[in-house]
C-alpha cells in the first residue's frame, strides 16, 4: 500500500487561503500535484459536500476537513501548519493544524482502520503538540506515520462481539455508541474523547464505533452491567433496542470533542435518577423498540414510523415501477393482457407472435417475451407495496416480531389471498400497521414464565398479534375503510379541470417544501402507492399524479443549478460548485440536490424554489402528464405519456423558481456586498 502522508504532501508555516474553502482547495492541489489524486476536481467538490453538512473544526486549533472520494485511489493525508490560522467552525476559535483526509469511495476496512488511528491520536495534546513544535515536513510526516502504524492483516468480522472482561465492582461502567455520517473521523475521535474523559472520572467506558470500518458490538454483558449509555451520533444507532430500559444521554457525535466531561457526568447522574430519561424498549426476551428514545416527541415518533414503511416500501416500488415501465418500452402497452400467457408458454426458444402486439419494440418476438417477463415481475413486486408499508410500520413499533403480522395487515388491506374482501389500500396498511405494531408491543410486555420467553419473538407475540389485529382489520374495519377507499378513488377518478391543477400545485408545495422530508415523502408515497391501482390504464389520473410530483421534485435542484449560471455573484463559491451537481441531481428526479441552498438560506431559498415547483405540478396536471415509472426523472422518458407537455411543465417550473431565487437573494443588497458575505460564511 502507498504511504498515507509522505513529506510532499506537508506544508508548513503556510498561508494556504483567508478560509477553509480555500484551505481545502489548496490541500487538494496539493494532493494533486503529489500525483496522489485521479481528480483534483471532484476531490475538492466531495470535500466541500462534507464540510456543507458539519464543520470539522475541533476544539485545540485542529481541523480535519474529510470525504470518501472518487477523486483518490488510495487513501492520502494532507497536512498543513498554518500561518495565519483559519475558521473552520470549532467554538473556541480558527485552526492551526489542519489535515485533509481522503478516503478512496470503494476504499475498504483496511484503509479505514488507518485513518481512524489518526482520528484518535488528534485527540492526545501529545500528539497536536509536536507536529506544532516539528521543524520539517520530513518530521511531520514521521510523526504520522509513527501514530498511524503498520496495516492490519485483516479487518475484524462486523459480527463479532467486542470482548470485554468484567468492570471491576468498585467501579461504574458505562457503555456509548458513536456514530458520524461518513464513519470516518468523528466517530472515533468522539469514542476516544469519551474514553479520555471516563478515567478521567475514574469509571469504565466500552464505546462502540458504528463507523466506515466496520461495528464490533458490544457483549451483551458489558451492556447489561452498565449504569447508562451514552448515544453520540448524527445517524441511526444499530440494533438499538439492545440498550432497553438504560439511563440515556443522547447528543451529537461532536458534542464529546467539546463537552466530554460533562457527557459522563450527565450518564452518572441518569444513572441514580429513576426519572431520567431511558431508551424505550423491554430489556427482557420479548419485543423491543427501534424508537429513538428519550425525548422524542409524539409528531417526532409518528413521523419516524411512517417514514420507515415508506422507506421500506421504497424498493418494492422503485423495482416493481421500473420492470413494468421497461415492459412497456419492450413489449408495447398491450403487454398487460397476453402477458400471463406468453411468460407460461412460450421461452427465448419458443418466441410469441407480435400479431396481438403492434408496439412491441422493433415488432420482435425476443423483445414482446422480454417485456412480458418484465411486465410479470413488475406487478408482483407491485403487490408487497401496501403489505411492505404495514409490516415495517409494525416493525418500527415493535421491532422484528412486529414484522410478520404487519405483512398479513397490509395483504388484508388489499385483499392479496383473493378473498373477496372490501380493499382499503395504503390507508388500511397504514392503520393495520399501526394496529399491529400496538398489539405486538402490547404483547411482548407480557410476564410470561422463562420456559415462554424464547418462544415470545419468534411463535407467540406474531400468533397472537395476528389473531388481534387481523380480527379488528377484517370483522370491525375492512367495510368503514373499504368505503373510505372508494369515495378517494372515486373522487380521484373525478378530478379534472380546476380541482386536478389545485392538486398538482398541492403536490408541487410538499415536494419542495422540504426536500426529501416528511411532506415530499407523503406526497410521494400517495404517487407511487396510486401506480399499483392504475392498473393496465395508459393515462389514468393515478398516473397524472405520479407525473406532477415526479416533475416537481426535479425543479429544486435544477432550478438553483440555472440561477447559479443565470447570476453566480448571489452564491458563494460551495454552492456555485453544488449547482454543477444539481443538473444531474434534478435530471435524475433527487430533491435532495437543494438541501445545501437551502439550508444555508432557507428564507429566501425555500419559497423560491416551492414557487418553481407548483408551477410545475400545476401544469403537468392541467396537460394531462402521465408516467408509469415511479423514479428516473428525464432517464424514464419511454414510461411518459405527452412528452412535449413533460418538458413544458418542467421548463416552466425551473425558470420560475430560479427568477424567484435570484430575485430573492438580490433585494435588499448588491451583487459583490452578497458575494464578499457569503464567501466568508462559514457552512
Amino acid at each position: 500500500m502507498t504511504d498515507l502522508i509522505n513529506a510532499g504532501l506537508v506544508r508548513l508555516d503556510a498561508e494556504l487561503g483567508s478560509d477553509k474553502h480555500e484551505v481545502i482547495r489548496a490541500l487538494a492541489r496539493i494532493v494533486g500535484d503529489a500525483g496522489r489524486a485521479t481528480d483534483v476536481d471532484q476531490l475538492i467538490e466531495d470535500a466541500f459536500a462534507r464540510e456543507a453538512t458539519s464543520a470539522t473544526g475541533l476544539p485545540g486549533g485542529i481541523a480535519i476537513p474529510h470525504c470518501r472520494t472518487e477523486g483518490v485511489s488510495e487513501p492520502v493525508l494532507a497536512f498543513a501548519r498554518l500561518e495565519p490560522t483559519v475558521d473552520f467552525g470549532a467554538k473556541d476559535g480558527p485552526a492551526d493544524i489542519v489535515f485533509l483526509i481522503c478516503a478512496p469511495a470503494g476504499g475498504g476496512n483496511t484503509h479505514l482502520q488507518l485513518l481512524t488511528k489518526l482520528a484518535r491520536a488528534l485527540v492526545k495534546p501529545a500528539f497536536t503538540d509536536s507536529l506544532r513544535d516539528a521543524e520539517t515536513p520530513e518530521e511531520v510526516a514521521e510523526l504520522v506515520t509513527d501514530v498511524v502504524g503498520a496495516a492490519p492483516a485483516a479487518a475484524p468480522a462486523p459480527s463479532a462481539p467486542v470482548p470485554a472482561a468484567p468492570a471491576p465492582k468498585e467501579h461504574r461502567s458505562l457503555v456509548a455508541v458513536t456514530a458520524c455520517p461518513t464513519g470516518i473521523a468523528h466517530t472515533y475521535m468522539a469514542a476516544e474523547a469519551l474514553e479520555a474523559a471516563a478515567e478521567r472520572a475514574g469509571v469504565t467506558i466500552s464505546v462502540e464505533t458504528q463507523g466506515s470500518a466496520g461495528s464490533k458490538p458490544l457483549a451483551p454483558s458489558v451492556i447489561a452491567e452498565a449504569a447508562a449509555v451514552i448515544f453520540a451520533v448524527d445517524v441511526g444507532v444499530r440494533d438499538r433496542s439492545r440498550f432497553a430500559g438504560k439511563p440515556v444521554v443522547s447528543s451529537g457525535v461532536k458534542r464529546p470533542m467539546d463537552e466530554a466531561d460533562t457527557m459522563i457526568a450527565e450518564a452518572l447522574r441518569y444513572a441514580d435518577d429513576p426519572n431520567a430519561p431511558r431508551v424505550e424498549g423491554t430489556a427482557g426476551g420479548g419485543a423491543e423498540t427501534t424508537g429513538s428514545g428519550a425525548g422524542e416527541s409524539w409528531g417526532g415518533r409518528t413521523r419516524r414510523i411512517l417514514m420507515t414503511g415508506v422507506s421500506y416500501m421504497i424498493p418494492f416500488v422503485a423495482a416493481g415501477g421500473l420492470l413494468i415501465a421497461l415492459s412497456f418500452l419492450f413489449g408495447g402497452y398491450e403487454i398487460v393482457g397476453p402477458a400471463g400467457d406468453i411468460v407460461t408458454n412460450n421461452s427465448l426458444w419458443n418466441l410469441p407472435s407480435t400479431a396481438d402486439l403492434p408496439h412491441a419494440l422493433f415488432g420482435s418476438g425476443i423483445t414482446a417475451y422480454i417485456g412480458a417477463v418484465f411486465f410479470v415481475l413488475g406487478a408482483t413486486a407491485f403487490k408487497f407495496l401496501v403489505p411492505a408499508l404495514a409490516g415495517y410500520i409494525a416493525y418500527a413499533i415493535a421491532d422484528r416480531p412486529g414484522i410478520a403480522p404487519g405483512f398479513v395487515m397490509g395483504a388484508i388491506a388489499v385483499d392479496l389471498g383473493g378473498f373477496g374482501l372490501p380493499q382499503s389500500g395504503f390507508i388500511g396498511g397504514i392503520i393495520g400497521g399501526v394496529l399491529a405494531g400496538v398489539v405486538a408491543l402490547w404483547v411482548s410486555r407480557w410476564k410470561v414464565a422463562s420456559w415462554a420467553r424464547g418462544l415470545m419473538p419468534v411463535l407467540l407475540i406474531p400468533l397472537v398479534t395476528t389473531l388481534i389485529a387481523g380480527w379488528v382489520m377484517v370483522a370491525v374495519l375492512a367495510r368503514p375503510l373499504g368505503w373510505v377507499m372508494d369515495e378517494l378513488t372515486d373522487a380521484l377518478n373525478s378530478l379534472s379541470g380546476g380541482s386536478a391543477i389545485i392538486l398538482g400545485v398541492l403536490l408541487g408545495l410538499m415536494m419542495a417544501f422540504d426536500m426529501g422530508g416528511p411532506l415530499n415523502k407523503v406526497a410521494y408515497a400517495f404517487a407511487t402507492t396510486g401506480l399499483a391501482a392504475a392498473g393496465t390504464a395508459t393515462n389514468s389520473p393515478e398516473l397524472q399524479i405520479m407525473a406532477a410530483v415526479m416533475l416537481a421534485g426535479m425543479v429544486p435542484p435544477i432550478a438553483l443549478a440555472l440561477a447559479t449560471v443565470l447570476r453566480p455573484k448571489l452564491f458563494n463559491i460551495p454552492e456555485r460548485e453544488n449547482g454543477k451537481a444539481g443538473w444531474l441531481l434534478g435530471a435524475s428526479f433527487i430533491t435532495e440536490g437543494a438541501i445545501p441552498f437551502a439550508a444555508a438560506d432557507p428564507l429566501r431559498v425555500i419559497p423560491a424554489i416551492m414557487l418553481g415547483s407548483a408551477v410545475t405540478g400545476g401544469l403537468s396536471m392541467a396537460m394531462e402528464v402521465a408516467v408509469r415509472a415511479p423514479h428516473g426523472g428525464i432517464f424514464v422518458l419511454f414510461a411518459v405519456d405527452n412528452i412535449l407537455g413533460y418538458f413544458i411543465a418542467l421548463v416552466a417550473g425551473v425558470v420560475v423558481g430560479a427568477i424567484a431565487v435570484i430575485v430573492l437573494k438580490s433585494i435588499g443588497r448588491a451583487d459583490a456586498e452578497a458575494a464578499a458575505e457569503r464567501d466568508l460564511v462559514t457552512v
